[in-house]
């Protein structure tokens, strides 16, 4: 009995250890995947990847209870071990809490449609806090864990094989992690090197050159709605297009008795209106009381004469990639709007400008960026996130 006690003793360390090397890899995954979605770098640079690594971040996410669940058992036998040991009882507490505040934000951020902004509002800055606590964290344990591994033999036994010790793999994280955080720039730094001097006074310059400036109605400069209360994150599926009066047009057309053209000065010239709402992402942010300033979309569409036989109203970004719709019931909401100014300013080209679609009581996606064409077609359309996934109808719930 004492032989068999003991070399079940002798064991425990080992399981320690091999679930330690399973939930660090799966943090580092984490990590690694989140900064990719995080950074806009990256987001530009993967285009349609980063669908798929979003998804692989939510799976990693929920993979990586296992470990922590698999702890607790032996949770109670391992504090024991730890008598008089109060720095690494503090470490296990720290890492338990941050990934369990992970996960429990994490999940709450996956079924965001369940939730409603409210609760995705705080999961993300729950989720933001925790990744922000934690990376220095992990960082930390990591180089310092490398510091000590003089003899890596010593741990072949305890880590990932014969070929591949602790120290390798720690190199590979600290080595993974400066490759996210350098090579977009690199990447973007050769690719505007091959790119013409009229690109590059255009990334310069970051804004469109569209004259005359809109100019705000009374109701926009101050805000009537106080001014937008939150911060936008940027996200596209291409580079940002860049506007002129030479290259913008807006187009109604498809089946309208009277499709529509105007060029810049003819579409700033038409008569807004101005309306306050929210404005809430699928990936967890709101911007609340936004002041919009533009023209309904129902009267746009009244404009244009819309055929009976009309079904749907598909909307084209000025990307030349990105599509999606709205049945012409929605399109009949008096608070979609094509918008020009946001809190009395013109929209700034990262925010979907010069002119935008507003569609408060759905989410951000269906507000087309750099709208430039309004299609009247009869048979469904799936956009460009629908045909990804995403719910055709994007009501925000709550």
């Amino acid at each position: 009995m004492t032989n068999g006690r003991q070399e079940k003793d002798n064991g425990f360390p080992k399981r320690l250890a091999l679930l330690h090397y399973w939930n660090a890899l799966l943090v580092a995954l984490l990590v690694f995947s989140g900064l990719l979605l995080f950074s806009s770098s990256w987001k530009e640079l993967l285009g349609e990847a980063k669908i798929w690594i979003k998804w692989l971040h939510i799976m990693i996410g929920l993979v990586s209870i296992l470990p922590v669940l698999a702890y607790l058992g032996s949770a109670v036998r391992h504090w024991q071990l730890l008598k008089g040991k109060p720095w690494q009882r503090l470490h296990i507490i720290v890492v338990l809490l941050l990934v369990m505040g992970w996960f429990i934000s994490g999940v709450l951020l996956w079924q965001f449609q369940a939730m409603g902004p409210g609760v995705s509002n705080a999961a993300l800055l729950a989720h933001d806090v925790f990744v922000w606590l934690g990376l220095p964290l992990f960082l930390y344990h990591s180089l310092t864990k490398l510091g000590r591994l003089k003899e890596p033999r010593r741990h072949q036994s305890q880590g990932f094989g014969r070929f591949y010790t602790r120290k390798d793999f720690l190199r590979t994280v600290i080595g993974a992690g400066l490759a996210i955080s350098v090579v977009p720039a690199l990447i973007k730094w050769i690719g505007d090197l091959g790119s013409g001097p009229e690109f590059q006074a255009v990334n310069k310059e970051g804004t469109n050159q569209l004259l005359p400036a809109p100019q705000p109605s009374a109701d926009s400069a101050p805000p009537v709605g106080g001014g937008a209360s939150g911060s936008f994150r940027s996200y596209s599926v291409t580079r940002l297009p860049f506007f002129t009066n030479d290259n913008w047009l807006f187009t109604i057309n498809g089946l309208v008795e009277k499709p529509i053209t105007l060029n810049w000065e003819e579409f700033v010239a038409l008569k807004r209106s101005v309306q306050v709402s929210n404005f809430h992402c699928v990936t967890g942010w709101s911007v609340y009381n936004n002041t919009w300033e533009g023209i309904p979309l129902k009267e746009l569409l009244e404009k244009a004469e819309v055929k009976a036989e009309a079904r749907v109203v598909k909307l084209y970004s000025g990307d030349s990639m990105y599509t999606d719709s709205l049945t012409l019931q929605q399109a009949d909401m008096d608070d979609i709007i094509v918008a020009v100014l946001h809190d009395g300013q013109p929209i700034p080209k990262d925010l979907g400008g010069p002119v935008r679609l507003i569609v408060p009581q759905m989410y951000a996606y269906k507000s087309v960026k750099w709208l430039n064409r309004i299609e009247l077609i009869e048979e469904d359309h799936i956009g460009y996130w629908g045909q990804r996934g995403y719910e055709q109808d994007a009501w925000v719930q709550g």
